[in-house]
């Protein structure tokens, strides 16, 4: 396998099935679970780890934000059903039909064209009706004004009501009075359809959050997302009935080694500027790898299990920090951006913290220059590598 020096990230499959294990032992027995892979998997890469779930007998399917995340997982052997949470757009509804991808309806319009589709081609299309119970986003609004709209939905030809479904909007705050309340709408919403005969074979709401802190909520399914990942949803998530493992770290090397006088500054705008005789190293990573900017003179890296202080901006492809504390540092040193080094440690909601920013966004914007290595049992056992067909090492 090629030695990736600029940098690269490790995602860990084994602390992939510890989090699905972890968050199966906290729901009732017969409760399915989604999981939600879309951004790339936040970031860890989708069709890796859905191939790496996808023989979980527990585990329903996938969940993607588009229909192309969707055709993406299918074009590379994923067989599962797949839910597409976001707005579908009409040029997709033939492909989605053809392949059994489950769309999120929440229009007549939308649900008709889908159907007159479904007909052409002779096949069904499966529905999960998108329910808006806080949100304000994509949903049918939970009351009467709604009813004979899903009733037109349902009797549509080729048509199946498989799913229902609404998302949690404050799961992941302190107090329970919210997410309750959303419960309470869900289920009178789905009692009010079943009195005009209109059922579903999966009934889904928890998030990450719900999984964690609202067994009540469990139904037939659950979806997880953050919490696939070992990250947590929220600093006000409860952290005592669930153990988690992060899946990914990030890492680099130092390329160059320099002084700085008194006087001297680092990097675009001068924002730093040193005060003394300093040790700076250069990292080869920088905001164009996803990689904060906001995390200019606030952040650190670790190297030889130390804080290493980033010094002035971070820049598209590169950043400074400060060494010269650490005795012995070198060119070509590991360093750490996102996880451990010895006794220290960069979380993701570290990262967070920090930069301003949270952890599923830090995860997200991890870039397509980042080759992604996946670990089994210790060992380096795949990597995904998008540049992989056109760099030739010798």
């Amino acid at each position: 396998m090629r030695k990736y020096e600029r940098v690269y990230a490790t995602v860990d499959l084994d602390a992939l099935h510890f989090n699905m294990e972890s968050m199966k032992g906290n729901i009732a027995d017969g409760t399915r679970m989604m999981a939600v892979i879309k951004t790339n998997a936040y970031g860890h890469g989708a069709v890796k780890l859905a191939e790496e779930l996808e023989n979980l007998d527990y585990l329903y399917g996938f969940a993607t934000a588009t229909f192309e995340e969707a055709m993406e997982l299918r074009s590379n052997g994923i067989t599962k059903p797949i839910l597409v949470l976001g707005y579908t757009f009409p040029e997709t509804y033939a492909g989605m039909i053809e392949n059994e991808i489950r769309p999120a309806v929440f229009r007549l319009d939308q649900a008709e064209e889908f159907s007159k589709k479904a007909v052409e081609l002779g096949k069904k299309v499966y529905f999960h009706l998108a329910v808006d119970t806080a949100m304000s986003r994509i949903g049918v609004r939970p009351d009467d004004s709604s009813l004979e709209t899903v009733e037109k939905i349902a009797a549509l030809p080729n048509v199946e009501m498989e799913g229902v479904f609404t998302h949690f909007s404050k799961a992941d705050m302190i107090g329970r009075e919210n997410t309750l309340g959303q419960i309470k709408k869900f289920s009178n919403y789905i009692e009010k359809l079943k009195e005009r005969k209109i059922e579903f074979k999966i009934h889904h709401c928890s998030n990450s959050a719900g999984i964690i802190d609202y067994r009540e909520a469990n139904m037939d399914m659950v979806r997880a997302g953050i919490t696939l990942y070992g990250l947590w949803p929220s600093n006000e998530v409860r952290r005592d009935i669930i153990d988690l493992k992060p899946l990914l770290a990030l890492k680099s090397h130092i390329v160059y080694i320099k002084y700085i006088e008194p006087g001297e500054a680092v990097s675009y705008g001068g924002t730093y500027t040193a005060e003394e005789r300093r040790r700076v190293a250069t990292i080869p990573v920088g905001y164009g790898d996803g990689y904060p900017r906001s995390l200019s003179n606030k952040g650190y890296v670790l190297i030889r299990g130390k804080k290493a202080p980033i010094l002035g901006r971070v820049c598209m492809d590169q950043f400074m920090v400060d060494i010269t504390d650490i005795e012995g540092a070198a060119e070509g040193d590991e360093v750490t951006l996102i996880g451990r080094d010895g006794d220290e440690e960069i979380s993701m909601e570290i990262l967070g913290d920090l930069s301003g920013r949270f952890n599923y966004e830090l995860s997200c914007d991890l870039g397509r220059r980042i080759p992604r290595i996946y670990i089994k049992d210790g060992k380096a056992v795949d990597v995904r590598d998008e540049f992989r067909d056109v760099v030739k090492i010798q």
